[in-house]
Order: structure tokens, then sequence, then C-alpha cells
């Protein structure tokens, strides 16, 4: 890492419980476990989105965001869940690292809810499933599935959604940053310069991407 100015680093995992005031509690360590529960399928039954984290094999890593329905993340066993994936933008920055590591986390949400459900595992990708049917649309069945075995799963803590006041629509400024549209039109070279601001704005009102 190259820095300007000094950092006091943290190289230890004694330094890092140290910095964090001492060892996680007991309660928090027990409450890890590698399977899901009747609580735990409640849970995801009603969760429209989730958070996916990868690795690549070089270590460079991606996070993307998963969403659909409450319940879009299928439960096929009390180990292995399937997540979906619909037709979209075709990046697949996440699905390309799963082919070199299979390693992911997941932290799925409940809007307006402050706790989450973390799951750690390993994952793959397919093309087809007798699940598929399951994880239609509208008809149309995925393109391909992350089916997640599961390592960890365990409900993480709430203090950063009350930090963040995520949840509290009365803090929400959706001008806090530049529009959808604004950012194509600065970012995105394949942009048509013609297309007005008004234009843009509603091309991206109804766009469904698959990130």
């Amino acid at each position: 890492m190259n820095v300007t100015f000094a950092l006091n680093a943290v190289t230890t995992r004694e330094e890092l419980q140290e910095a964090l005031g001492g060892e996680p509690r007991w309660s928090l360590i027990n409450s890890v476990r590698s399977r899901l529960t009747d609580v735990d399928r409640l849970w995801l039954a009603g969760s429209p989105f989730c958070l996916l984290a990868t690795a690549g094999a070089d270590g460079s890593c991606d996070v993307s965001p998963r969403g659909d329905e409450p319940g879009f993340a299928l439960v096929l066993s009390d180990t292995t869940i399937a997540l979906p994936e619909r037709a979209g933008n075709r990046r697949g920055d996440g699905y390309a690292n799963l082919l070199e590591n299979g390693h992911v986390g997941l932290l799925f949400m409940i809007p307006g809810r402050t706790d989450t459900l973390r799951i750690n595992g390993r994952a793959v990708l397919v093309r087809d499933g007798p699940f598929f049917d399951q994880m239609a649309v509208d008809g149309r069945r995925p393109v391909l599935a992350a089916v997640v075995e599961v390592e960890e799963i365990f409900y993480h803590c709430t203090k950063a959604f009350h930090r963040s006041g995520l949840w509290r629509s009365e803090r929400w400024d959706r001008d806090a940053a530049p529009s959808r549209s604004e950012v194509a039109r600065a970012l995105e070279a394949d942009v048509p310069r013609q297309f007005g601001a008004v234009a843009l704005e509603e091309e991206y009102a109804h766009e469904r991407c698959a990130l």
C-alpha cells in the first residue's frame, strides 16, 4: 500500500482484538452455525435483497447486489441455498471470481430491519436444475444460479443501521449524488451524446439490471 502519511497499522490478530476492545462476546461466537434452522428459513423467505461478496484467485474482490421478490434465495436443504441470476448487463464480475475461487459471503437484509443474516460458504454456478422452475419470475427461468453450500451462518449486529439511519426515510436525500443518467453521460462512452437528460432518466428508471 502506497501512502504519503504515517499509519499506525494493525498487523496481528492480537492488535486487532485490542483495538476492538477485547475478545468477542461468547454469545456471538456461540451463535455461529453450519446449518439453516427454521428461523433462518423464515428470514430468507422474507428477504428481497442480499449482497454477494467474492474474490478472485489473485485476491481481487467484488461485492454485488442481488435482489428479487422476498424469498428469491431458494432453500434447497439445511445446508444449501440457490441464488437466481436474471438476464441483465452481462458483466458477471462476481461469477467470474467464483470460477477461480468458490468462497462467498452473503449478507441478507429485510427493509426496515436493523439486523442481518450472514452466510459464508462455497458456491458453484449451474445453468439448469430441477429447482429452476421454482425461481421463475413472470414465467422466465433464471439464466444461471449460484448454488451455495453453507459453512457459517449467523445474525449480525444492528449498530451500522442505527448509526447510518439507513431505513429512516426522513434522512434520505436522493439528490446527494448525481442521478443515474448524469453518471452515464459523464462516464459511459457508449451513451449517445444526443440523448437528453429526460430521455436518459426515463431509460434508466425502467432498466432492470442483473449485477
